[in-house]
């Protein structure tokens, strides 16, 4: 299973009702099915994810974080995940908006724009960062709305999203010494996860 995906499961208790947006394959879902008596489910934009998904017996559905999610009851879930995909969504601030009514608790992962690679890369060569994250060319890449730690520390003041835990990780999943330290996880950070919930 991808390394946040690993650490998202790490952070949803036993029996949780989950929604997972941008699902892909569903590994989130199967491994909290599984493993956690988890009543999860999920929704994805790929139809031939959701094919994958549905044929290893999970409940996925083909829709679009952007526009789907105001069908979804408010409640209705304790818990609900976008994983490296929020970068990807045209209305990030709306997406989260509508996480936060249909679930208690909101799960948010992204690649942390502000590593030091990447703003090494854009100094020194003056072109868009291509990393092991970031693998794409800027004409290529899904990535519409890169942001930082930081920046994500601010959205949450500004819209009343209260922190309940964060972290930063590398790509092997190895949790960044600087919890306490937005500014160094900011730099050294190579991924963020953040639970949220409103105020």
């Amino acid at each position: 299973m991808r390394v946040d995906l690993r650490l998202i499961a790490e952070m949803i208790p036993h029996g949780a009702r989950v929604l997972d947006i941008g699902c892909g394959d569903g590994a989130l879902l199967d491994y909290l099915t599984t493993n956690k008596g988890a009543d999860a489910r999920g929704i994805e934009i790929d139809m031939a994810q959701v094919t994958r998904a549905v044929a290893s017996g999970l409940a996925v559905i083909h829709g679009d974080a952007d526009n789907d999610l105001a069908f979804y009851p408010d409640g209705a879930f304790d818990f609900v995940v976008l994983s490296r995909t929020m970068q990807a969504v045209e209305r990030p601030r709306e997406v989260l908006r509508q996480m936060s009514r249909i679930g208690r608790h909101v799960i948010v992962s992204f690649p942390n724009f502000g590593h030091w690679l990447v703003r090494w890369q854009l100094l020194w060569t003056g072109r868009m960062p291509m990393t092991e994250t970031w693998s794409r060319h800027w004409f290529e890449t899904p990535n519409i709305h890169p942001c930082t730690i930081r920046d994500f520390f601010d959205l949450c003041e500004m819209d009343g999203y209260v922190v309940e835990q964060w972290m930063a990780a590398d790509d092997e999943g190895l949790k960044s010494p600087w919890r306490r330290f937005p500014r160094l996880a900011n730099l050294f950070g190579e991924q963020a996860l953040f639970q949220l919930r409103r105020r």
